[in-house]
């Protein structure tokens, strides 16, 4: 999978781990939300990565965002080793393909530390989502951490994994 960039193959940077992310702000709010959204999100999310989400409460209550300690703010997902391999072939070879009007992931998404961070608007693009019975969209943001030293070096390891990066 990844491209032999260096002499010893313990010094090429490699992919440590892909955390998955859905934030659900102000569906949290609606009436239905724990009994039917929450579950179907759920679900959506652990036909896509093959395990089941870690759901994320509020510590505290904040007024300005109508927040109360122990709401639901969101829902994450770490994948590491071969479920984290499966997942990123999938998103590189059908996922993003399968994005509307999708040019390539730009290189500000690439941070110094060698992370990369997608956001997507949709998650039918997963071909596990039948978009015929899916009831609820939402987008989820993808953050890929890489044992890369510097943002030249995840450069290359992303291309030679095969994800499409603009020039």
């Amino acid at each position: 999978m990844e491209k032999k960039i260096k002499k010893n193959d313990l010094k090429n940077p490699k992919i440590e781990k892909v955390v998955v992310n859905v934030g659900v702000g102000k569906i949290s709010q609606q009436q239905e939300f724990e009994n039917k959204i929450l579950p179907e999100i759920m679900n959506g999310l652990s036909l896509i990565t093959g395990q089941k989400p870690v759901i994320c409460k509020s510590n505290k209550s904040i007024a300005g965002f109508k927040l109360r300690a122990g709401q639901t703010v969101g829902l994450k997902i770490t994948l590491r080793r071969q479920k984290m391999r499966d997942f990123v072939e999938r998103l590189v070879n059908i996922a993003l393909p399968r994005v509307r009007d999708f040019q390539g992931i730009s290189l500000k998404n690439i941070d110094e530390n060698g992370g990369l961070t997608i956001g997507m608007k949709e998650h039918i693009v997963f071909p596990e989502i039948d978009f015929n019975v899916s009831k609820f969209d939402f987008g989820l943001e993808i953050s890929i951490v890489s044992s890369a030293k510097n943002k030249d070096e995840a450069i290359n390891l992303y291309k030679s994994i095969g994800i499409p990066l603009k020039k």
